[in-house]
């Protein structure tokens, strides 16, 4: 069974940072593309960024660059979300998917980040 859970979030004042964990089960991770995903309240869910293993390349939006940074430790098929220098408008619950037979699945439960002062 293929299963993700989102860890890490909190509550941090603006221009802090934080780390947010996807850890799988049931798979290797570095077989396939991963994504994080975020919806703040009254909002769609929108892509953050991915990672592409056979590709060996990282993407994400436009207003992230430069501030978040994803990595993988293999050890603990694990893949990371490293968010600094945050702000009011990243506050959203972080969700972690992987794509399977091209449709992004396995969904977790989500972890909150709030950005406030």
């Amino acid at each position: 069974q293929l299963q993700l859970a989102e860890s890490g979030g909190g509550l941090v004042q603006p221009g802090g940072s934080l780390r947010l964990s996807c850890a799988a089960t049931g798979f290797t991770l570095d077989d396939y593309v991963i994504g994080w995903f975020r919806q703040a309240p009254g909002k769609e869910r929108e892509g953050v960024s991915c990672i592409n293993y056979r590709a060996g390349s990282t993407n994400y939006i436009d207003s992230v660059k430069g501030r978040f940074t994803m990595s993988s430790d293999n050890a603990k098929n694990t893949v990371y979300l490293q968010m600094n220098n945050l702000k009011s408008e990243d506050t959203a619950v972080y969700y972690c998917a992987v794509i399977i037979q091209g449709r992004w699945g396995s969904w977790g439960q989500g972890t909150q980040v709030t950005v406030s002062s």
